[in-house]
């Protein structure tokens, strides 16, 4: 996205072409950059510069991305042209308001469904008018949305957020160019600040392995005796490392070595070895650092000894499932004794695997799908799933890599 708002040829290598990000490419290529993929992980991108973003012909399809549907509205709302944007059932379900809300105050207009759902129509404003926006609740998805609309809008865009998430946008527009400050609330939060109409100039990108994605094999190595793997280049910024420290206090042997900066993200290997785990209390606060890692945490409590309670996880009931639900129901249906209470999580581990020999109903949501394919690897009977489709919005080599592994993953019918 950036690389489109860019003048020149942004290079990037490493990126994970999953359904998500093939999405957003298509995405930007309708909007006037050319986007193209030069083979293993490289592509490159012609911007066409802030404020020059097209009208598409067609119907911008996001896929199962909430990431990409959200941040594309924000880069749509300060550019006056229309655009119609949908998505898979799933993403169709997902709220829209929480960024229709500040893109409305900057000047930007939407016709939606009910309950502010994809399909929707955007309207950019003329004349975008520069705000400061306290998020409601902590999201890095609301708040680079917010951002990139001030991009192009004159002034200085201002989010304030109660507690600090992933900061990956901030970091990549300065990289890009963009002139972007942050400072402490006093209240505890941070207030993030850019100033509009930048000269953002190409840049070379190395993506770092996703967080979210190597946690599986990570959490898988924990779980199944005898393991012990590397997962090499994988991003730690401290605001997507929260996993990484609730599996340091379940007592876990997780080493990160080789620390290094690329690409303006700090990142490391991460080696894990197999052994026993211990439950422990995950304090709300921490959710925004992994939100997307609670149902591989959860998988790994199950493993564990005594009681681990999840605190503050409301967010987990709108991502491409409701999470909360889909992890609670799964965990019991391999014999883990469970309990949701109010937005809390509790799962009660006995130091072994669980039993399995369940079906679960991933219902469309791929780290719902790749956690249960996880926890099945350490049971002793086999779990199931209903569907691996989901998971190449993300990880479409899942499969192939824990195989690869030692894993015994196969697909029926």
């Amino acid at each position: 996205m950036l690389g489109a708002l860019a003048i020149g040829r942004t290079e990037i290598s490493g990126l994970l072409e999953g359904e998500d990000v093939l999405a957003t490419a298509a995405a930007i290529n309708a909007l006037g950059a050319d986007a193209a993929r030069c083979g293993d992980g490289r592509w490159t991108v012609d911007g066409i510069g802030v404020g020059a973003l097209a009208e598409p012909e067609n119907l911008l399809d996001l896929g199962n991305s909430g990431t990409s549907a959200r941040l594309v509205l924000g880069m749509l709302a300060t550019h006056p042209i229309t655009a119609f944007l949908t998505g898979d059932a799933s993403l169709r379900r997902r709220p829209m308001g929480r960024v229709v809300e500040p893109l409305s105050r900057i000047g930007a207009r939407f016709v939606t469904r009910e309950g502010a759902r994809l399909p929707l129509a955007v309207t950019g404003t003329v004349d975008p008018i520069p705000i400061t926006y306290r998020l409601p609740v902590p999201s890095a998805q609301v708040k680079s949305a917010v951002l990139l609309a001030g991009v192009n809008t004159p002034g200085a865009t201002t989010v304030i957020e109660p507690q600090p998430t992933r900061d990956h946008t901030e970091r990549m527009l300065r990289h890009f160019g963009a002139v972007v400050s942050t400072e402490p609330e006093p209240s505890g939060g941070l207030r993030i600040t850019v100033e509009g109409f930048p000269e953002l100039t190409a840049a070379p990108i190395v993506v770092p392995g996703d967080p979210s994605s190597g946690a599986f094999p990570l959490v898988a190595a924990l779980i199944v005796p005898g393991s012990e793997i590397v997962v090499e280049g994988v991003g730690v910024n401290p605001l997507r490392a929260g996993l990484l420290d609730c599996l340091a206090e379940m007592g876990t042997d997780i080493a990160l070595l080789n620390r290094r900066e690329e690409g303006g993200e700090p990142i490391a290997d991460i080696r894990a070895r197999a052994g026993p785990l211990r439950g422990t209390e995950i304090p709300a606060e921490r959710a925004p650092r992994m939100i997307d890692e609670y149902p591989i945490l959860a998988v790994a409590a199950a493993c564990a000894r005594g009681r681990t309670v999840m605190h503050g996880l409301a967010e987990l009931r709108v991502k491409e499932s409701n999470r909360l639900t889909a992890i609670a129901a799964g965990l019991a249906a391999c014999g883990v004794e469970v309990a949701v209470d109010g937005d809390d999580l509790i799962v009660e581990g006995t130091g072994t695997p669980p039993e399995g020999g369940a079906l679960i109903e991933t219902q469309l949501d791929h780290r719902i799908a790749m956690a249960f394919l996880v926890l099945g690897l350490a049971t002793r009977l086999p779990v199931r799933i209903d569907d691996t489709g989901p998971i190449a919005t993300s990880f479409p080599a899942f499969i192939t890599m824990m195989n690869r592994l030692g894993g015994s993953i196969g697909e029926e019918g």
